[in-house]
């Protein structure tokens, strides 16, 4: 259940809000001066804030200013002030929405939910991990496409980091020069099998310490290639 924390001075108003939030399943918690809220923000876990801007002692623009430097959860400012100086002054502070009073409370309920998804997505996003493989000294991050041999970055064409990444996702398989011009440049080989032959050249000019004796791909002699693990 998602959690919202409701920063205002109008009980009636606060309490209608937390009403409609909760009949939409969401844990709601009310704080009613700028310090309280503020306090609570930093203080707890909370998917979404809405915030007025009137606020008794430390008003709407510091409380957001303070919790923007500790938190990027979604804050939707409420206010009856609506003078556009206001609008553009609350999202300069990090806000995500304004919203002038009077408004619905089914209003209200759209865009929390419409926040906290595009927040969650974000999140998501942001904490997703990057395919790796890592095989030796050798990291191949599929995610940013970026390959690195003990900790030393190497640049990469297209089809030489296609060529490694097949390669190292099927270590101990030896493919010939035509499987493998076939999967990477997806196509047949009509005899141009030399391409292989050249990016694996270039590819263990970059991961090899020993292009004479390869630790990573392997010629098996008049077959093809493997990789060794």
């Amino acid at each position: 259940m998602s959690k919202v924390l409701i920063i205002e001075d109008e009980v009636a108003i606060a309490e209608l809000e937390k009403d409609y939030l909760e009949m939409n399943d969401y844990e709601v918690r009310l704080t009613h001066d700028g310090e309280e809220g503020l306090k609570a923000a930093c203080g707890e876990e909370f998917d979404l804030i809405v915030l007025d801007l009137m606020l008794p002692g430390m008003d709407g623009f510091e409380v957001c200013k303070r919790i923007r430097e500790k938190s990027n959860v979604p804050i939707i400012i409420v206010s009856a002030k609506k003078e556009d100086i206001d609008k553009i002054k609350g999202l300069g502070l990090g806000a995500d929405d304004y919203m002038t009073k009077p408004f619905s409370p089914s209003e209200l309920v759209a865009r929390v939910k419409a926040h906290i998804a595009r927040y969650e997505r974000l999140v998501g996003q942001a904490t997703q991990s990057n395919d790796i493989v890592e095989i030796r000294g050798l990291k191949i991050d599929k995610t940013a496409r970026r390959v690195t041999i003990n900790g030393e970055e190497k640049a990469f064409t297209t089809k030489e980091f296609d060529l490694l990444t097949f390669l190292a996702e099927h270590p101990n398989h030896v493919y010939t020069k035509d499987e493998l011009f076939r999967y990477i440049w997806d196509m047949e080989s009509y005899g141009d099998i030399a391409t292989v032959t050249v990016h694996i050249k270039k590819i263990r000019e970059k991961v090899e310490a020993d292009t004479s004796k390869p630790q990573y791909i392997e010629t098996i002699w008049g077959v093809g290639y493997r990789f060794k693990v």
